[in-house]
């Protein structure tokens, strides 16, 4: 690390008016987040006119506070309406909506804020100091062990259904099914698009995540809202306990660096920092038990994760100029107009640049936990809205980021079909996560398998040729196996005490 450039750096970041653009785009960030299928990506998209004319070290420096502002917003509307903001934020509804549910929105809401806090600094300190080794561990992974990457993260994910296995494997055999729709990217061949124009480009995941989670809870509530009108929902405190910090410290201290160097992976991103850290933390729990219905833990080592995950992708952006996430693939393009070039070469020419955005990203932690604690008195009023009122918001605004994704309204008739399939998942007591991440990886996870075999003339050699492979594989069975064997015991230390209950009387 050049010291200089490191001081110029932060005496760029710490200017008045930088400083503002840094408050400025992450509240906007933390906003846009929190509203349905209008995620990272869509929030610095929309912005990036606001960038006109700007100088374009303060321009990068409010893209990124605009997108580390989405990660922390996108998790408002999980724990308060089991709503994801995007794909990144499905782990937080695992155990803060049932928090929510509990009367204990206002704790879940500000340990998200601390965890996402924490988990964004250690990403920054990392960046600091591991930028370029990671850059070149980053390189190291071919289509073979992206492809055992995300059948890691599959089989993470499927683990979590403790007791529902079957059912887990087929909500991600539904999901997987999803997203094989649209043009086979390698041979243009158009598959299960039943001559629909519309499916050409396959089914958006974040329809699939709008249609399941928000109008499937909608759906869902109205089954028994007469006896949700005679409960008063209480939101509790807006502060956690020390005993819930106590259990969260370790999980969000472990994640942190688990996102940021899941983040710096191109393509692997906040979803899949996110599932990997949670089911972590559920596997090394002493009470795993409780993951699901409300475990402290359960929100903040993910809410950790996600957030350094997307520090962790500007590091190929800013020293290889490849996107490591769409939200960053949005910004290259932002910076090309802008006149920076990403790349090997910015460290050396530009120096100044790049050092002052990884200073604003301190800043802007700092400034984005003070933001979302402060909002964490107004947003649990959320829960004090009659539902007469509430639902129709969720619908209106489901229906928005629908439209908003590519201004079709044939989308609506997909949202309104998952929103169904979210109501039955619900009430057949279907896991939906699976079905949500096998989409979102599906289409990536196939095209890499097929070039992998491609790339070894069919040889499945190739997915035990490096020893991250083996690593990857080797975890894998680990995340599968482990669940069934603890099972297994706490079945075999039960049947131990029956006995010897049965001896003794």
């Amino acid at each position: 690390m050049d010291v200089n450039s490191f001081m110029e750096g932060l005496s760029i970041a710490i200017e008045p008016v930088n400083i503002v653009w840094i408050i400025i785009g992450g509240f906007l960030g933390t906003i846009v987040g929190m509203l349905p299928g209008l995620g990272p990506a869509t929030a610095v998209a929309v912005l990036i006119p606001m960038t006109f004319g700007m100088d374009p070290v303060s321009a990068i420096i409010l893209m990124a506070a605009i997108y580390y502002g989405a990660m922390y917003g996108g998790s408002r509307s999980s724990i308060l309406l089991n709503t994801p903001g995007d794909g990144s934020a499905i782990a937080a509804t695992f155990d803060g909506y049932p928090m929510a549910r509990k009367g204990m929105a206002g704790q879940a809401l500000a340990i998200s804020a601390v965890a996402s806090f924490i988990g964004g600094l250690i990403a920054v300190i990392g960046f600091i100091f591991l930028a370029e080794p990671l850059a070149a561990f980053a390189l190291e992974f071919g289509p073979a062990e992206y492809f055992l990457l995300m059948l890691l993260t599959l089989s993470a994910i499927v683990s979590l259904s403790i007791g529902k296995m079957v059912k887990g494997f087929l909500a991600m055999t539904i999901g997987l099914a999803l997203s094989t729709v649209g043009i086979d990217t390698q041979t243009g061949i158009y598959r299960f698009t039943f001559g629909s124009s519309h499916l050409s480009e396959g089914i958006d995941f974040l329809i699939v995540i709008i249609g399941v989670y928000a109008i499937g809870e909608v759906l869902y509530n109205l089954l028994s809202i007469d006896e949700q009108r005679k409960e008063k929902k209480k939101v509790g405190k807006v502060w956690f306990s020390k005993e819930q910090w106590r259990r969260s410290k370790w999980p969000i201290l472990r994640s942190g660096p688990l996102g940021f160097i899941i983040g710096v992976l191109p393509g692997a991103g906040g979803s899949i920092a996110s599932m990997i850290s949670y089911t972590t933390e559920r596997q090394l729990s002493k009470r795993s038990s409780q993951f699901g219905k409300g475990a402290v833990e359960g929100l903040a080592a993910p809410e950790s994760a996600n957030n350094s995950a997307s520090v962790g992708a500007m590091i190929p952006l800013l020293t290889m100029g490849i996107p490591g996430s769409g939200t960053t693939a949005v910004m290259l393009g932002a910076l090309i107009m802008l006149g920076l070039r990403p790349g090997p070469l910015l460290f050396e020419q530009q120096p100044e640049t790049a050092w002052a955005l990884i200073n604003s990203m301190f800043i802007g932690n700092i400034a984005l936990v003070i933001i979302n604690i402060l909002l964490v008195g107004a947003l649990v009023k959320v829960l004090d809205t009659p539902p007469k009122v509430l639902y129709p918001v969720i619908v209106v605004l489901a229906f928005i980021g629908t439209y908003t994704l590519s201004y079709a309204t044939f989308d609506f008739y997909f949202l309104l079909l998952f929103g169904v399939i979210g109501l039955f998942m619900k009430v057949l007591d279907f896991p939906i996560a699976p079905l949500v991440l096998a989409l979102i990886v599906g289409s990536d996870m196939e095209q890499n398998f097929r070039m992998a075999l491609t790339s070894s003339n069919g040889s499945f050699g190739i997915f035990f040729s490096s020893g991250v492979s083996i690593a990857l594989i080797v975890l894998t069975l680990l995340s599968l196996l482990y669940p069934l064997v603890v099972h297994w015991m706490k079945r075999k230390a039960q049947n131990k005490h029956e006995d010897q209950m049965y001896k003794s009387s």
